[in-house]
């Protein structure tokens, strides 16, 4: 064999692989290649979107809850101001009761004072018809001289 003809022969058949493969074995490995580039890129870009929106989801979240925050601490306000209301309230009718209590207590003291007031004055009164009836010696009838009785009553 020659040397310059399997030189030759290697050269033809380099060559036909090399066009061979830059034919059709290298466009659809580029293109695998390049289609998995873009899924990495496609990936890493939705993860920064995705990232971003989880900030953006954060600071909405956090929004809320400080405005839910908010609107607990104004509930919270609101309910102390009606419990101090309905105190006041309480206090006021309290009052109110008291003073209507003292009042009837003051009615029924007074009824009871002269309610007591007549019957010493009963008792004065007969206690003078007795007396007077042991000075005189004699019965003083009480039936006949009921409007002596009656001023005698008055003036006590």
């Amino acid at each position: 064999m020659n040397l310059n003809a399997t030189l030759i022969a290697q050269f033809v058949v380099f060559f036909i692989l090399a066009w061979f493969t830059m034919t059709f074995v290298w466009p659809p490995l580029m293109k695998a290649l390049d289609d998995r580039a873009q899924k990495i890129a496609d990936g890493l870009a939705a993860a920064d979107k995705g990232k971003e929106a989880m900030a953006v989801a954060e600071k909405r979240v956090q929004a809320e809850l400080a405005g839910a925050r908010d609107e607990g601490q104004k509930r919270i306000g609101d309910a102390e101001k009606r419990a101090l209301v309905i105190i006041e309230e309480a206090k006021k009718m309290a009052s109110e009761e008291a003073a209507r209590i003292l009042a009837t207590a003051k009615n029924d003291a007074d009824q009871q004072v002269t309610q007591a007031r007549e019957a010493l004055r009963a008792d004065v009164a007969s206690l003078a018809v007795k007396g007077a009836e042991q000075i005189l010696k004699r019965e003083v009838n009480a039936a006949a001289h009921a409007d002596l009785l009656t001023q005698l009553k008055a003036e006590l």
